[in-house]
C-alpha cells in the first residue's frame, strides 16, 4: 500500500495527522524549510515528535527543502546533525549545496529529492538516485501517464502530491514573489502573489493566477496500484481539524482500495476548496476550469471540526496492537513478554507470586489486569496467560509488571539509531578573478540576433535548443560562440526529439549546451558539448557551486535572488555567470494563461513552431492591481513564462563588474533587434542609453 504523508504545521496538527492514519509526517525545524510561516518545532518539540511519531509506527521527515547562503550553511548543518540525533527518517532538499553538506555531515540519513527541485522526468529521477537519494516527488503538474511511465522506470521510489493546493508556477521555478516584494518562495517565504487579481487590456479583473486545489481522492488506489510509493496532502499553513479531516479520507481509500463516496468528497470540499477542486493536471487537461479563488465570505465548519478534533485529541483512535504472554509460576519472579507486529520483543520480570491464602488467582483476571492500557499507546490484540494453580499475586504487581512491559516495549520502539556523522567544513576562499566579465546574450527569436549585434562583439549567444535550426550558426563562425539552452520544462516522452535536436545541433558547430535542471544531465550525457549552468540550477552558495563542479559543469550562473555581496562572496571555483540585463522570468506555467484567455493561436503542438518565426505577434501582457504589464511568453511544450514588467539594468552600475564574474547575460525577450544593439552598446560603454522602465532587480536588496 502507498504511504500517506501528512502535513505537521505545528504539535496539534501532527497530532492530528497521527490519530487519523497517516503512515509518515512532514515538518519543519529551525528556519530552513519552504513554509517558514509554518509553526515549527524547537530542538524539544521535535524530539518529542519524533518519540510519538515512531512509537505509533509512523515515519518523519524533515523539510530542509530552501536555498541558503554560505553564512547560513554552518547553522542548516548543525540543524541537519540534531534531526538525525533525534531520529529523523528522511530529510527533503532542494538546494544543491544543502545535499552536498548533508552528505558529508549526516552521511546515513536518507535523502529525498523535493518538488523543488522540479523533477518532471524519469531522466530526473534517474539522476536523483545517481546521486544517492532514495526518493523522488515529482512536479505537481504531470498527468497519470506521465506518472505511470516515471514510477515504471525509476530506480527509487517516487512520491506524488494528492490533495491541497497548487502553485501556478512549477515548484522551484518561481521568482514572482521574490522580484516583486522581495520575499523568495525558494527560501520558504512567498507571498502568494498569484492569489491576487491580475486581468488582460490594463484590467486587473480576474485571478488567471490562482488555481484550485487538487484533489485526486478518486485516483488514490489507481496511484498505488501504478506503483507510486507516497502519496502527500498538502497543508502545513491549515488548521489541524482540515489536517485530520482530509488524512482521514484518504486512509480510509488507501486502506480499501475503493474511491470516494459523494459524501467524503463534499467533506473535503467543506474542509476546504477554492471554489471546487481540480484533478486537470492528473487527466492531462489544461484550461480556464482548474482556476478558482476563495470566497471571502467561506467559513471553517466548526461543527463538524469541533467533533474532528474532539476525536483526535483522546490520542486512542492510533494505538499499537500488542501480543502479552504471561508466566506466573511459584518460586520465580513472573514475566510478561511483549510483541509488537514490526517483530520487537521484550520480557519483563516481577515480584515473586505467594501462595494463595483464601482465593486463588485466576488467568481471566490476569488477563483482565493486563489488558487496561489505557494512557498509552497500545492495545492488547492478544493475551495469553500461563499460571500456575494455587497462586496469590496483587493488583499492583500486575500493574507494575505491565507498565515495565510497556514502557520497554516503548523505549524500543522509539530507540534512536546509530549514525555516522561528519563534520562541516566551509568552503575555502577562491580569489575572484579581476577583469571585466565578457558579456554574453540570450535571444528569445531568431530575429534578434544580427550582423551588428555579433560585430559589436559577444563572447556566447544563448539560443532556445528548439530554435537553433532557425539560428545562421556557420555564418558566424570564428565571431563567437553558440550555446544550446535546454528547455526548461519538458516531459519523458520529448526527450528522443530533444536528443535528435541535441545531435543535430552539435553537427552544426554548437559546441556548448546549457542546463538548468537536473534532467538535463542525462539529456546531454556522452555527446561531447561543454556545459554551463543556467539559473534553473538555483545556484545560491559555493558547496552548489562545487557540487556542479563535480557533476561536470565548466561554468554556472548564479541566482539572481542574492545580492551582489553575495555574489562577490561566493567561492568561484568554475567561472560564473550572473544575469544582469532583462526580464526577469517570474513563472514557467503548465496552463498556458494567453489561451486560457484569448484560445490557442497556432493549436496545441504548433506554437513552438511559431516561436521559431522572428515576425510572431507583440506578447500578451498581463496587468496587476497597480497597472503593472507583465509580458506573457511562450514556452517549449505550449507553456507559459511570466517576464517581469521592469527591465533589470545595470549598465550604469560598476559593481557588477567587480564581483569576480566571468560572464554577464543580457537576457533578450521582447526586445526588438535595434534594442538588442542599442541595450548591448550601453553595456560596452558605446552609447547613452536607459530603458525608460528599469529595475535594479535583487541586485541591491536580495531576499528574505
Amino acid at each position: 500500500m502507498a504511504e500517506l504523508l501528512s502535513p505537521a504545521g505545528g504539535r496539534e496538527a501532527l497530532i492530528a495527522a497521527v490519530q487519523s492514519g497517516a503512515d509518515a509526517v512532514y515538518m519543519g525545524f529551525g528556519s530552513f524549510n519552504a513554509r517558514r510561516s509554518a509553526r515549527n518545532f524547537s530542538d524539544e518539540e521535535f524530539l518529542a515528535a519524533v518519540r510519538y511519531c515512531h512509537l505509533r509506527g509512523v515515519r518523519v521527515y524533515l523539510t530542509l527543502n530552501t536555498l541558503v547562503t554560505d553564512r547560513e550553511l554552518p547553522a542548516l548543518a548543525e540543524t541537519a546533525r540534531r534531526a538525525s540525533e533525534y531520529g529523523v527518517d528522511a530529510i527533503l532538499v532542494q538546494d544543491w549545496g544543502v545535499y552536498e553538506t548533508l552528505r558529508a555531515v549526516i552521511p546515513d540519513v536518507p535523502l529525498h529529492a523535493s518538488t523543488q527541485m522540479a523533477l518532471h522526468t524519469l531522466s530526473g529521477v534517474e539522476e536523483a538516485a545517481r546521486l544517492g537519494m532514495t526518493r523522488a516527488v515529482l512536479a505537481r503538474e504531470l498527468s497519470r501517464e506521465d506518472i505511470r511511465d516515471i514510477v515504471a522506470g525509476a530506480p527509487i521510489e517516487v512520491e506524488t502530491f494528492a490533495h491541497g493546493a497548487l502553485c501556478m508556477c512549477y515548484s522551484g521555478m518561481c521568482e514572482m514573489s521574490a522580484v516583486i516584494g522581495g520575499r523568495s518562495g525558494n527560501r520558504g517565504a512567498c507571498a502568494q502573489p498569484c492569489r491576487l487579481r491580475y486581468g488582460w487590456h490594463g484590467k486587473a479583473d480576474g485571478n488567471p493566477l490562482s488555481l484550485r486545489d487538487a484533489n485526486l481522492a478518486a485516483y488514490a488506489d489507481e496511484m498505488a496500484e501504478m506503483g507510486v510509493a507516497c502519496l502527500k496532502l498538502e497543508g502545513r499553513m491549515k488548521r489541524p481539524e482540515y489536517v485530520a479531516a482530509v488524512t482521514g479520507i484518504y486512509a480510509a481509500l488507501l486502506r480499501e482500495h475503493r474511491a470516494p463516496t459523494a459524501d467524503e468528497q463534499k467533506k473535503l470540499a467543506l474542509a476546504f476548496s477554492r471554489d471546487g477542486f481540480t484533478d486537470g493536471y492528473y487527466r492531462g487537461a489544461r484550461g480556464k476550469e482548474m482556476f478558482g479563488v476563495r470566497p471571502e465570505d467561506a467559513r471553517w465548519p466548526e461543527e463538524w471540526f469541533g467533533e474532528l478534533r474532539a476525536a483526535y485529541e483522546r490520542e486512542d483512535l492510533r494505538l499499537v496492537p500488542v501480543r502479552l504472554r504471561a508466566e506466573i509460576r511459584a518460586g520465580v519472579p513472573m514475566t510478561l513478554t511483549a510483541e509488537d507486529a514490526d517483530g520487537h520483543t521484550v520480557t519483563a520480570a516481577g515480584a515473586v507470586p505467594e501462595a494463595a491464602r483464601n482465593r486463588a488467582l485466576t488467568a481471566e483476571e490476569v488477563e483482565a489486569r493486563l489488558r487496561k492500557t489505557g494512557g498509552t499507546a497500545f492495545t492488547v490484540s492478544d493475551c495469553a496467560v500461563a499460571l500456575e494453580d494455587g497462586l496469590s499475586v496483587s493488583a499492583s504487581a500486575l500493574n507494575a509488571l505491565r507498565r515495565e512491559a510497556l514502557a520497554a516495549l516503548e523505549a524500543v520502539r522509539t530507540a534512536l539509531p546509530e549514525r555516522r556523522e561528519g563534520a562541516f567544513v566551509p568552503s575555502g576562499r577562491i580569489k575572484n578573478p579581476t577583469e571585466p566579465p565578457r558579456l554574453t546574450v540570450s535571444i528569445y527569436r531568431p530575429g534578434q540576433l544580427t550582423d551588428a549585434l555579433v560585430h559589436e562583439g559577444v563572447e556566447t549567444v544563448y539560443v532556445p535548443l528548439e530554435l537553433i535550426e532557425a539560428v545562421d550558426v556557420e555564418k558566424y563562425r570564428g565571431q563567437t560562440n553558440f550555446a544550446a539552452v535546454l528547455p526548461r520544462v519538458w516531459r519523458t516522452a520529448d526527450e528522443a526529439a530533444l536528443r535528435e535536436q541535441l545531435r543535430a545541433a552539435r553537427e552544426r558547430g554548437v559546441e556548448t549546451a546549457v542546463l538548468g535542471n537536473l534532467g538535463h544531465f542525462a539529456l546531454v550525457r556522452g555527446m561531447g558539448f561543454a556545459l554551463r549552468g543556467d539559473f534553473g540550477l538555483n545556484v545560491f552558495n559555493s558547496a552548489a557551486l562545487r557540487f556542479l563542479k563535480e557533476q561536470g559543469l565548466e561554468s554556472a550562473t548564479l541566482s539572481f535572488e542574492l545580492r551582489h555581496e553575495q555574489l562577490r562572496d561566493i567561492a568561484k571555483c568554475i567561472p560564473c555567470e550572473a544575469i544582469v540585463y532583462g526580464r526577469l522570468p517570474l513563472m514557467i506555467t503548465e496552463n498556458c494563461i494567453v489561451a486560457n484567455e484569448f484560445g490557442c493561436r497556432y493549436g496545441k503542438g504548433r506554437c513552438d513552431a511559431a516561436h521559431a518565426d522572428s515576425a510572431c505577434a507583440a506578447a500578451p501582457e498581463l496587468t496587476d492591481r497597480v497597472g503593472e504589464r507583465f509580458p506573457v511568453l511562450h514556452a517549449y511544450g505550449c507553456r507559459s513564462e511570466l517576464q517581469n514588467g521592469k527591465v533589470l539594468w545595470l549598465a550604469d552600475k560598476p559593481e557588477y563588474r567587480k564581483i569576480g564574474l566571468t560572464y554577464a547575460r543580457l537576457r533578450f525577450t521582447t526586445e526588438s533587434p535595434e534594442e538588442c544593439l542599442r541595450v548591448l552598446r550601453a553595456y560596452k560603454g558605446r552609447e547613452d542609453y536607459a530603458p525608460k522602465d528599469l529595475t535594479r532587480g535583487l541586485f541591491y536588496r536580495g531576499v528574505e
